[in-house]
C-alpha cells in the first residue's frame, strides 16, 4: 500500500491541483523541479506532475510542448497550472522508463540491442528531433536519460527546460520534404498548430486566460504570434525582477531528476559570462548548457552563437552509446571532455573547421597536436560501415557538415536488412531504475561521475598567462 506524503509541500497547497488530481509519489527531485506521479481523478489515467522552481525553464517547456503537441515522439503536456508568486506545475503523460534504461538493460543480455532494434529506436528519435527543428527548437539537452519510452515502446523527447526557439535563424517553409513510408511506421508528418492555452489550463502571470483558438493561416503569422508571446515574457522578466537560475548544469526529467553537479576544478578558471544568468532576455545563448557528454565542442569552447546543430551533436554520442552501450565521451570535466573528442577527432583546426578560431575559447585552451587520432572507427568496433558512416555525419567538427534529422530519415540504412523492428516488438525494461544487486547506487553516470579521468591520456598542463588573460596547454 502507498504510504501517504507529507503534507508540507507546496503542490498539496494547490486546490486547483488536488481537486483534479491524486497524488501517490515523488519520483524525482532536484534543484530545479520535483516530480510526482499522480491519478487524474476524472478517468484515473496515471499522470506526472512536473513542479517547476525555475520561470525561465517552465516558460521554455511550456512554449516547446505546446508548439509540438502533435508530434507522437514528443511527450505530451496535458495542461499546465501556473498562478503569480507559485511555481508551474506540467501535467505530463506518465512514462516509467527511458533510453538509458534499454542501454543499461542491453549490457545484460549476450548480444547487446539487436540492429533492427538499434535502427527503431534511432528512427523515433529523428522523428523527434526533425519535430523540434523544423519548429527552430533547438533543445539543447538530448541524451538517454531525456529520451522516455511507453510500455508499448514509443520513445519520447522530454526535458524542454533548456529549449529555445531560434527565431533569427530562418525557416524554409517549403522544405517538406517526406519522410519514406517504408521507415515511417507510426510517425505522421507533423504541421506546427497553432500557438494556443492547453485546455483546462491557468493563464502565465500577469497574464488574461485565453480560451480560444487563434488561427494561424501561414508561417508569417505563426511566427509574428510567437514574436509577441516573447514580448510578453520580457515585460514580465522586467516587472518581475526575480534572477534567473542558471541554465548550465542540470537535467530535470519528466519522470524523474537528474542532477549533473559540475566538479570541474578547473571551472573558475575558464567561466563564461553568459553562466552568470543563464541566456540573455534578449535572445542571446549561454553555452553552459545540456549535459557534458553531449555537449557539442563549440559549447565547449565557449560558442553563445550556435543554431541547432548543437542537438546533432548530441544525437551522434546518443547512436554510439546505443550501438556500443558505452558512452562516446564520458569526460569528467570540461577540458576532459574536450581532450577525449581531440584524441578521436584529432585537433581542431580552421582546416577541418574554418573559422573555428574565433570560438570565444579556441585561443584560451590549447592541446597539444594529435599525431594519430584514435578515430570513430575505433571507438564502433564490429558495428557496420553504414552505422559508422551515421555517427561520422553527426559527430564532426564544423556544425555545416553535421548531417540533418530529415536527412538521416532518408538513410539508406533504413531500408536495409534487417529492418527496423515494430516499436510493439522492441524490449521495453520494467523499470527505469532497475539494476544489479552488485550496483546499488542505481546507474547514474550522465552527471560524469564515476568515470575514470583520462587526463594522463593528455600528460601534464600548463597555465600560462597571456596579454589577453591566461592559456591552458596540454602537452
Amino acid at each position: 500500500m502507498e504510504q501517504p506524503l507529507p503534507k508540507s509541500w507546496s503542490i498539496h497547497t494547490r486546490p486547483e491541483i488536488i481537486a483534479k488530481y491524486q497524488i501517490l509519489e515523488r519520483v524525482g527531485s532536484g534543484a530545479y523541479s520535483d516530480v510526482y506521479r499522480a491519478r487524474r481523478l476524472s478517468d484515473d489515467l496515471i499522470v506526472a506532475l512536473k513542479e517547476v522552481h525555475d520561470y525561465q525553464s517552465a516558460f521554455r517547456e511550456i512554449e516547446a510542448l505546446q508548439m509540438l503537441r502533435n508530434c507522437p515522439n514528443v511527450v505530451v503536456l496535458h495542461e499546465y497550472f501556473w498562478r503569480e508568486d507559485e511555481d508551474a506545475v506540467l501535467v505530463l503523460e506518465f512514462l516509467r522508463t527511458d533510453l538509458s534504461a534499454v542501454i543499461r538493460d542491453a549490457k545484460k543480455k549476450e548480444g547487446g540491442v539487436r540492429v533492427g532494434e538499434v535502427k527503431r529506436w534511432i528512427l523515433q528519435i529523428l522523428c523527434g528531433v526533425d519535430a523540434c527543428h523544423r519548429n527552430m527548437i533547438v533543445h539543447r539537452d538530448l541524451k538517454p536519460g531525456n529520451l522516455l519510452v511507453s510500455d508499448d515502446g514509443v520513445l519520447k523527447l522530454a526535458d524542454f527546460g533548456q529549449a529555445r526557439i531560434l527565431m533569427e535563424s530562418g525557416f524554409d517553409g517549403d522544405n517538406n520534404q517526406q519522410v519514406p513510408v517504408e521507415q515511417n511506421i507510426g510517425y505522421q508528418e507533423y504541421v506546427p498548430p497553432p500557438l494556443v492555452t492547453v485546455p483546462d489550463a491557468h493563464s502565465l502571470p500577469n497574464q488574461g486566460c485565453n480560451n480560444q483558438a487563434e488561427e494561424v493561416t501561414n508561417r508569417e503569422e505563426y511566427l509574428r504570434q510567437l514574436v509577441e508571446l516573447k514580448a510578453k515574457r520580457h515585460a514580465m522578466d522586467e516587472a518581475d525582477k526575480e534572477t534567473n537560475t542558471n541554465d548550465g548544469y542540470s537535467s530535470c526529467l519528466a519522470t524523474g531528476t537528474i542532477s549533473d553537479i559540475d566538479d570541474d576544478p578547473l571551472k573558475s578558471s575558464y567561466s563564461y559570462e553568459a553562466e552568470e544568468g543563464g541566456d540573455d532576455r534578449t535572445g542571446a545563448l549561454t553555452s553552459c548548457v545540456g549535459t557534458r557528454w553531449f555537449r557539442a565542442p563549440e559549447l565547449l569552447y565557449g560558442s553563445i552563437d550556435y543554431g541547432l546543430e548543437v542537438d546533432l551533436w548530441s544525437l551522434g554520442c546518443i547512436f554510439s552509446e546505443l550501438l556500443t552501450l558505452e558512452p562516446l565521451f564520458p569526460g569528467v570535466s570540461d577540458i576532459d571532455q574536450l581532450g577525449r573528442i581531440i584524441n578521436v577527432l584529432g585537433n581542431l583546426t580552421e582546416e577541418v573547421w574554418p573559422s573555428c578560431s574565433k570560438l570565444p575559447d579556441y585561443r584560451t585552451i590549447s592541446f597539444a597536436k594529435i599525431e594519430n587520432p584514435v578515430s570513430l572507427e575505433a571507438c564502433l568496433p564490429n558495428r557496420s560501415p553504414d552505422e559508422i558512416s551515421i555517427v561520422k555525419r553527426l559527430v564532426c567538427y564544423n556544425p555545416a557538415n553535421r548531417a540533418t534529422a530529415m536527412e538521416l530519415l532518408n538513410d539508406k540504412y533504413f531500408n536495409e536488412e534487417p529492418l527496423p523492428l515494430p516499436v510493439s516488438e522492441l524490449h521495453v525494461p520494467l523499470t527505469k531504475n532497475d539494476h544489479d544487486e552488485d550496483s546499488p547506487g542505481g546507474w547514474n553516470d550522465y552527471d560524469g561521475m564515476g568515470s575514470d579521468s583520462d587526463f594522463d591520456d593528455f600528460g601534464p598542463f600548463n597555465v600560462k598567462t597571456t596579454s589577453s588573460g591566461f592559456s591552458i596547454q596540454f602537452s
